[in-house]
């Protein structure tokens, strides 16, 4: 658990409605290209098009996520007029939990943000992904840096610059939350 996060976190993007709901199927069974009317034609070269863009968009994280991938894509699929089914949305699963030691976990949450905004056009829930692992990666910074202090503070004898060290990590934290916040809610 990160900050009362599951650590299987998952990135999601969705097609949005007015895309879902304007290309229903009008009819139930299989058509032929030359069967279709013209609108129907449209739909589908339109299912076709978010099809591309979903599985170009989930394929960016799966490339950038590598090895913290879990379970690969899971996409949500459509039936065009034509009877075919094309993919309408996606999410992907990421690890998004701490790795073992504060550096390793430095560099986990680096990959977790790339991984999340690897598509061209991020969603909101790629930029919260985003934002989680900014404050992953700080944290573990504050750990490395507190560390480092303790062991300053053990060979030189000096408490009362690691409570101010640990004052200002919870500070500069607190200040991270807030500013990533607002960036996730300016960009929904």
């Amino acid at each position: 658990m990160i900050g009362g996060v599951d650590a299987s976190f998952v990135a999601r993007t969705f097609a949005s409605a007015t895309t879902q709901g304007a290309s229903r199927a009008k009819n139930g069974g299989s058509a032929s290209s030359s069967e279709l009317s013209d609108d129907q034609k449209k739909q589908v070269e339109k299912l076709k098009k978010r099809d591309q863009e979903v599985r170009a968009h989930e394929q960016a994280h799966v490339s950038a996520g590598g090895n913290l991938i879990r379970g690969g894509v899971n996409f949500k699929y459509e039936t065009g007029p034509d009877g075919q089914r094309y993919a309408v949305g996606g999410d992907v699963s990421i690890d998004v939990s701490e790795a073992r030691t504060p550096q390793e976990t430095v560099r986990k949450a680096e990959q977790i943000r790339n991984a999340a905004m690897a598509p061209a056009d991020p969603s909101p829930q790629d930029y919260s992904v985003a934002a989680q692992a900014g404050r992953l990666g700080t944290k573990a910074q504050g750990e490395i840096a507190q560390a480092a202090q303790q062991a300053q503070d053990k060979s030189a004898g000096v408490s009362s610059a690691s409570a101010s060290a640990i004052k200002a990590y919870k500070a500069a934290e607190e200040a991270f939350s807030a500013i990533t916040g607002s960036l996730i809610a300016a960009r929904a």
